[in-house]
């Protein structure tokens, strides 16, 4: 009787060790696909200045329009910016034939103008003031600011500009920063050259008041340059 009961005991064993072994392979959780990276430091949010600048979401526009370090295609000296509304970009150029490019959007004003000036000042989180143009053509959303809008997140000058005179007379162009990051690499209905707030902030503390600026005509095409640093 013994010996039955060890046989089934065996038996027994044997099978439900055979039903652990049928499960087959065991299977590894399935991890998520890579995300890309989306996050840059030069971009984070800015808030030791007198009004606060959002982090950018970088999902918002192409990568080719961030700032980076590219081959120069421009030709011009060391010191020069050049404006390629045509492209979406602003380069500053380097020494050595490279060029810190910056994306950049674009206004009707942005398209309509080009040649060379000169950086004839600067400020930090400017007023904005709509040219009378711009009153004349909408002035039911101009005419309350003709006195000027103050400095602040809303200004459409955002936290910085360059403005730019030629033979001592205002051309009315600037670059500026943006309250709508979103913008960059768009071609806009009003403004001049906008740029990301913390791109802005960046370019205005490398250009001297009285750098040569040249615009190129929106129709340019030129050597592309080569990326080789972000």
């Amino acid at each position: 009787m013994k010996n039955v009961i060890l046989k089934l005991l065996m038996v027994t064993v044997v099978a439900a060790l055979s039903a652990c072994a049928s499960t087959g392979v065991r299977q590894e959780p399935k991890q998520p696909p890579p995300q890309p990276v989306l996050q840059d430091a030069r971009y984070d949010a800015v808030t030791d200045e007198p009004f606060a600048v959002p982090a950018v979401n970088l999902r918002q526009f192409e990568p080719e329009y961030r700032r980076q370090i590219v081959d120069d295609p421009t030709g011009e000296t060391p010191g020069t910016l050049v404006v390629d509304p045509q492209n979406r970009y602003l380069y500053l150029v380097m020494e050595d034939g490279k060029a810190m490019r910056y994306g950049v959007g674009v206004g009707r004003a942005g398209m309509e103008w080009s040649g060379t000036a000169n950086v004839a000042y600067k400020r930090e989180w400017p007023t904005w003031t709509p040219t009378q143009n711009m009153i004349k053509r909408d002035p039911e959303t101009y005419q309350k600011w003709a006195g000027g809008m103050e400095a602040g997140p809303m200004n459409p000058l955002g936290a910085r500009a360059l403005y730019l005179f030629e033979g001592g007379k205002d051309t009315l162009y600037r670059i500026h920063g943006t309250n709508e990051p979103w913008s960059i690499g768009q071609a806009m209905s009003s403004g001049c050259i906008r740029m990301m707030n913390q791109d802005i902030m960046d370019l205005y503390q490398r250009v001297p008041d009285g750098a040569k600026v040249v615009v190129l005509p929106a129709s340019w095409t030129g050597p592309q340059d080569t990326a080789t640093n972000v």
